[in-house]
């Protein structure tokens, strides 16, 4: 659970950087692009090149293609179609697939993480909910396939390491993440990005150093290690905890309008969830890790 805390913050903070000096300024695949590139670099020289698991060396690609690659791609490209509100309302709706793809991994249907993460979901909805555009409906799916592949990554990365234990410390299998995302980042990037959009100033690129080897190399690798010490209504629940703390972190550090009641109302409906989750799997002993 502690991870899943430090790197939602470290994210919040992130996707204002994101805002402020690249959206709009820096072409969106060169970025993503460079972020798995310096994650990679992190990993490269712990990664372990022999004797790891086939199956966990494809699976961990696999989950590095979902979480990061096909996300990422999914992401960028439903901000053609929505407004920047209606992408931050319709993202809400990954705790449930968390909760979904964990249950069809289990051949199992739990209750307490599908009530908790729904719950969730009503918090996010009442702190992000402006309305919507009459022309919507290709970027919800392209947004929906985002979150799907962003939860089976979860999901999967903590199946994955159960199947296939081994005393190999985690982080030296870990390089095979950021190679899978790069199988999709790379080709994008070269069909569909702009080469007219790089970074032109010295902070545009501290930012892409910082989200690339901060927030998505150390970030992406011990938000996968919390979601395997975590049951699925508490890994949901999490997904949405961004929303309100990046709100908070936009407001004090930029000084960005944002509606507190609204704020304050779904944030407590989030943390409601959390209380919901665990109190219902402490009456029931329904808890158990993704």
């Amino acid at each position: 659970m502690t991870n899943l805390v430090l790197v939602t913050l470290l994210w919040a903070f992130s996707f204002s950087l994101i805002g402020e000096y690249l959206a709009g300024r820096v072409d969106s695949y060169f970025a993503v692009t460079t972020r798995i590139l310096l994650a990679g670099l992190i990993f490269l020289p712990l990664t372990r090149w022999r004797g790891v698991p086939a199956g966990l060396r494809w699976g961990t690609t696999g989950v590095g293609m979902l979480q990061f690659g096909i996300t990422y791609l999914c992401l960028y490209r439903s901000f053609e179609y929505l407004s920047v509100p209606e992408v931050l309302l319709f993202t809400i709706f990954t705790p449930l697939y968390v909760t979904l793809i964990d249950d069809a991994l289990n051949r199992r249907f739990s209750v307490a993480p599908l009530a908790g993460t729904a719950l969730a979901v009503v918090g996010a909805a009442i702190i992000r909910y402006d309305g919507l555009s009459g022309d919507f409906l290709f970027g919800f799916l392209l947004l929906q396939l985002a979150n799907a592949a962003f939860a089976a990554g979860q999901v999967g990365y903590a199946h994955l390491t159960r199947r296939y234990p081994t005393d190999l410390p985690a982080w030296r299998s870990f390089g095979y993440f950021f190679a899978g995302a790069l199988v999709i980042a790379l080709p994008s990037f070269l069909l569909l990005g702009n080469p007219d959009k790089l970074p032109s100033t010295a902070l545009q690129w501290g930012v892409l150093g910082w989200l690339g080897i901060v927030a998505s190399g150390l970030g992406f690798y011990f938000w996968n290690r919390g979601a395997c010490q975590v049951d699925a209504g508490t890994l949901g629940i999490m997904n949405n905890a961004l929303i309100p703390a990046g709100l908070i972190v936009n407001l004090v550090i930029w000084n960005r309008d944002a509606d507190l009641v609204r704020l304050a109302i779904g944030g407590a409906v989030i943390a409601l969830s959390l209380w919901v989750n665990a109190r219902w799997n402490h009456w029931f002993g329904t808890a158990r890790a993704v």
